[in-house]
């Protein structure tokens, strides 16, 4: 559990998206604020039909899973954006299982996040982690130290996972994704999950969105596949497509989720 004697730049009573999350896979680092956000939207989950914590840990499961192909493919270099607290299978544990040499950014904007992202990479020099905002994408690709660690000469992975979401706008969020897609290298990819549900418990939904409200994110919204595909102007979809991310090439060894009450979808595109 994280030390409840924080940085005056941390407001405890404030609930964060990122510890939120921490805590339905299972994790430690989080206030009081941030579990008691966390239960309210697990018991609203319930009451719609679907498991919150089933859901994120099928989303996490995606992420190990896009890494470990990509890594396959000859992927050696990733640039993590809203990365989150670290927790199993980060994505540099995950590429470098695959690959030993591969080089990971880990970006986040979350003070927390990146004081526990610096002390578990200490020991792993080919990892770093840095401040960045997704809603200004164009200084994440040209930070100095980003392009002194990651070479965007050679094929780059730009993983966006559970964070679009949190970009209301629609024109923002699509061009979010249009620097995205320019700034990823030929040969590299651009892989994303996105919150989307299409049940529709409506009393339960505007609750949850009103606890969302409430955190240093603010409220997110849902958009269906056709939507999420059309931000990959430039690259090539993979198969099976923009789907959810129980059925992105799932493999029978691990947990299988349930696809039917997926709170995620999942897309990734190829730059030829």
């Amino acid at each position: 559990m994280i030390n409840e004697d924080m940085p005056p730049v941390i407001d405890p009573t404030i609930p964060s998206a990122a510890r939120i999350y921490d805590y339905f896979l299972g994790g430690k680092d989080n206030f009081p604020a941030d579990r008691a956000a966390a239960e309210r939207v697990m018991e609203l989950g319930r009451l719609a039909g679907f498991n919150v914590r089933d859901m994120s840990r099928a989303n996490r499961a995606y992420l190990a899973r896009v890494v470990r192909t990509l890594a396959g493919a000859g992927i050696r270099q990733f640039v993590d954006i809203g990365a989150g607290l670290p927790t199993q299978q980060n994505v540099h544990q995950v590429a470098q299982a695959v690959a030993p040499e591969a080089r990971v950014v880990y970006v986040d904007n979350d003070p927390i996040v990146l004081t526990h992202a610096r002390a578990l990479l200490a020991d792993s020099p080919q990892t770093i982690a840095i401040e960045g905002d997704l809603r200004e994408p164009g200084k994440i690709l040209a930070d100095p130290v980003i392009r002194a660690h990651i070479d965007f000469d050679q094929p780059v992975a730009i993983l966006v996972m559970a964070i679009l979401h949190f970009v209301k706008d629609d024109q923002h969020a699509a061009d979010i994704m249009t620097t995205l897609c320019e700034g990823v290298p030929r040969g590299g990819y651009l892989a994303i999950s996105h919150a989307y549900s299409e049940l529709r418990v409506v009393e339960t939904m505007d609750e949850a969105h009103q606890v969302y409200d409430r955190t240093n994110t603010g409220d997110f919204v849902h958009r269906p596949p056709a939507h999420l595909a059309s931000w990959f102007t430039g690259l090539e979809l993979l198969a099976p497509g923009a789907v959810p991310v129980e059925l992105w090439r799932p493999t029978h060894d691990e947990w299988p989720g349930d696809p039917d009450n997926s709170g995620f979808l999942g897309a990734v595109g190829h730059k030829p």
